[in-house]
């Protein structure tokens, strides 16, 4: 089966993906065509059709440059591993949800509204941490590593930190829906090609923690000074980031 619409050829639209379910000849299935893969095989195996949607939401993750930047922030932010787990696993959770509630119809919030929070997302991450390093540099007393009590051994920032990232994972599941713009009708089909979807995007952001953080571990643990200034820095730049595609959003340019 091949699709010819909207090819980049005639800039019109560009990078479009069409989902396609398929039912023929007692054979079933789902895949996603675009400019590069113009056409599939209703005989392809169920690993074939796996790499397509794993491939799909791994790009999908890697174009979207407002998603790495909330990223940076969490990293920049965290003050030990199990930070950053605790937070990339919360972010997971709450994106998870809303994504594949929206993506299946079930939940619809309007772009205009779930554009803007994403922005603010990000602003809002980043500022914490710049604003948690301008209170240990005023001489406030704050742990290096969350030192709380209870399995997680979280303080009181740290639960804190990860109650407004679930709430801001929950918007950014809307936002990934939302760039799928799915209009099908519920099915185990769909709801199997979202959900290797959702693993595209997970691995991808797996991959990102588990290359920056512990080059930024590294450079905290050789020099401290010189950790918080390249953590200051890169929150610097992602809120000034997240403020203007905020401002933008809102004005809706």
């Amino acid at each position: 089966m091949r699709s010819t619409l909207f090819p980049d050829a005639e800039r019109y639209v560009k990078g479009t993906k069409t989902i396609v379910t398929y039912e023929v000849d007692g054979l079933a299935g789902s895949a996603a065509l675009d400019a590069a893969h113009p056409s599939f095989l209703i005989g392809q195996s169920w690993y074939q059709r796996f790499w397509e949607f794993f491939r799909l939401g791994a790009e999908h993750l890697l174009t979207g440059i407002d998603h790495i930047l909330f990223l940076l922030a969490l990293i920049a932010g965290s003050r030990s591993p199990r930070e950053v787990v605790l937070v990339a696993t919360a972010f997971t959770l709450a994106h998870s949800v809303t994504f594949l509630l929206a993506a299946l119809g079930l939940v619809e919030v309007p772009a205009a509204v779930v554009e803007p929070v994403i922005a603010l997302s990000i602003a809002v991450v980043a500022g914490w941490h710049l604003w948690r390093l301008a209170r240990r540099h005023d001489g406030a007393t704050e742990p290096p590593e969350p030192g709380g009590a209870g399995h997680f051994r979280l303080d009181r920032a740290g639960w804190s930190r990860l109650g407004v990232v679930f709430c801001f994972g929950l918007v950014h599941g809307l936002g990934f829906a939302g760039a799928l713009g799915i209009e099908a009708a519920w099915s185990w089909t769909l709801l199997w090609s979202l959900l290797v979807f959702n693993l595209g995007i997970e691995a991808v952001q797996l991959a990102i923690v588990g290359l920056l953080f512990p080059v930024l571990a590294v450079l905290r643990r050789r020099s401290p000074r010189a950790g918080h200034w390249a953590t200051g820095l890169v929150a610097a730049g992602v809120a000034v980031m997240g403020l203007t595609w905020f401002a933008q959003r809102l004005a809706g340019l």
